[in-house]
């Protein structure tokens, strides 16, 4: 067989070296994966668990909208209603009133009929309005 030609023992103990230093990369290398496979590990089970704290907030919004949505359709419609109802009660006035007016012109009483102010029909172009509150921490608005 074929035996490397060396002087003495130093080849051998520069083979053994090299072997020494290999091996030793070899090991350090191993652990320097070992420890990157453990901080993905880490990393994906950090991520997970954000995915499902993030899921149930997601949650718990849609959860405030739906009720924000069926407190508004709620609202929406009393306030359908009150509009019938104002839109009634000045139909009856009007013709209370005009009766009266008639009545008035027949009998030559003065009834002193006075017409409806606009302001008690259309709020909203009143002018001096109702002040609301207003509400200084906008997270209030979704506490139910």
């Amino acid at each position: 067989m074929y035996q490397p030609v060396s002087s003495g023992s130093d080849g051998d103990v520069r083979y053994a070296n090299l072997d020494e230093r290999k091996r030793k990369r070899m090991i350090s290398n191993r652990e320097s994966a070992r420890r990157s496979r453990m901080r993905k590990q880490q990393h994906l089970g950090d991520l997970l668990n954000q995915v499902s704290k993030l899921q149930a907030e997601n949650s718990q919004f849609v959860a405030k909208i739906n009720s924000a949505s069926q407190m508004y359709v709620k609202v929406e419609s009393e306030n359908n209603v009150l509009r019938a109802q104002l839109m009634e009660l000045t139909d009856r006035l009007n013709s209370l009133n005009s009766l009266l007016r008639v009545m008035e012109n027949v009998s030559g009483l003065n009834a002193d009929v006075e017409e409806l102010p606009d302001a008690l029909l259309e709020p909203w172009q009143s002018p001096c309005p109702v002040q609301l509150p207003v509400m200084t921490n906008t997270a209030d608005m979704f506490q139910f």
